[in-house]
C-alpha cells in the first residue's frame, strides 16, 4: 500500500461507520490523519471507532443528520473550536433507495434519496467552506457514482442526486480555484457493502453485468483515490471527476 502523507492533518468523513465511509477513514489513519467521524448511527460508529486500524486516530465521532444544516453546522463549528480547523472534508453518506421505475417511484422515498445524497452534501459544504477560505486550505472530496454519469434503470432518484453530486462538484471547484482549496468527485462502481441491503437482486446482476472488470470494486480501492485526492500532492486538480467504475464508464 502506498503511504499517502496526511500527517496531522484534521478529516472528517461522514457515513464512517460502515463500507467506504470505513474504509476511508482506515486508509486515512494509516497516512496519519487525525479523524473525526460522522454518521447516523451511533451504535455502528461507536463499533468502528475501536477497530484496530484507526483506534489510535479518532479524535472524535458525532452522531449527526447531514441533511439537518443547523445541525452539521455545530458540529463542524465544534470541530473548529476545539481542535482549530478542519483540512479534509469527505462527503460519502448517502443511501441508494429502492428499486422502482421512475413513474412508479414513491415520492416519499424521491425525497428521501435526494435529501441525503444531495442536499446532505451540499449542507456539509456550505458549512465547512467558509472556514477553509479563512485558513487558505482544504481538500473535499464528493463520493459519487457512476450511476451519476449514465443514470441506471430502476434507480432515478439515486442516479439524479449523483449526477448532482457532480455538478455541484464542479461549480465549488471553480469558486474556490483562487484558493488552496480542491474540490473533487469520485465515481465508483458499486461495491459489495450493506447498502445492497437496499437494492433488489435484478438491479445488483444489472450492475455487474455492466462492468468490463467482471466485478465490483474494493472498498479499498475506493479509499486509496480518495486518499490522494485529500492530500497536498493534489494541488492543481480541482472540479474534477475521478472514474473508479471498472471500464463502465461511456464518458
Amino acid at each position: 500500500m502506498n503511504k499517502i502523507d496526511l500527517k496531522n492533518k484534521n478529516a472528517v468523513i461522514t457515513g464512517a461507520a460502515q463500507g467506504f465511509g470505513l474504509a476511508i477513514s482506515k486508509r486515512f489513519a494509516s497516512s496519519g490523519a487525525n479523524l473525526f467521524l460522522i454518521d447516523k448511527d451511533e451504535t455502528e460508529l461507536n463499533v468502528a471507532k475501536e477497530t484496530k486500524e484507526i483506534k489510535n486516530s479518532v479524535s472524535q465521532t458525532y452522531t449527526g443528520d447531514i441533511t439537518n444544516f443547523e445541525e452539521i453546522k455545530s458540529t463542524i463549528n465544534s470541530i473548529i473550536q476545539n481542535y482549530s480547523n478542519i483540512d479534509i472534508f469527505v462527503n460519502n453518506a448517502g443511501i441508494a433507495g429502492p428499486s422502482f421505475k421512475t413513474w412508479e417511484y414513491p415520492q416519499n422515498d424521491w425525497k428521501s434519496v435526494v435529501d441525503i445524497d444531495l442536499n446532505g452534501t451540499f449542507n456539509c459544504c456550505k458549512a465547512v467552506v467558509p472556514f477553509m477560505i479563512k485558513q487558505n486550505y482544504g481538500r473535499i472530496v464528493n463520493i459519487s457514482s457512476i450511476a451519476g454519469k449514465e443514470g441506471n434503470p430502476n434507480a432515478s432518484a439515486y442516479s439524479a442526486a449523483k449526477a448532482g453530486v457532480i455538478a455541484l462538484t464542479k461549480s465549488l471547484g471553480k469558486e474556490l480555484a483562487e484558493y488552496n482549496i480542491a474540490v473533487n468527485c469520485v465515481t465508483p462502481a458499486a461495491a459489495k457493502t450493506r447498502i445492497f441491503d437496499q437494492i433488489s437482486k435484478e438491479h445488483i446482476d444489472y450492475m455487474l453485468s455492466k462492468i468490463p472488470r467482471k466485478r465490483f470494486v474494493l472498498v479499498d480501492e475506493l479509499a486509496s483515490m480518495v486518499s490522494w485526492l485529500s492530500s497536498e500532492e493534489n494541488s492543481f486538480t480541482t472540479g474534477a471527476v475521478f472514474d473508479i467504475s471498472g471500464g463502465r464508464a461511456t464518458y
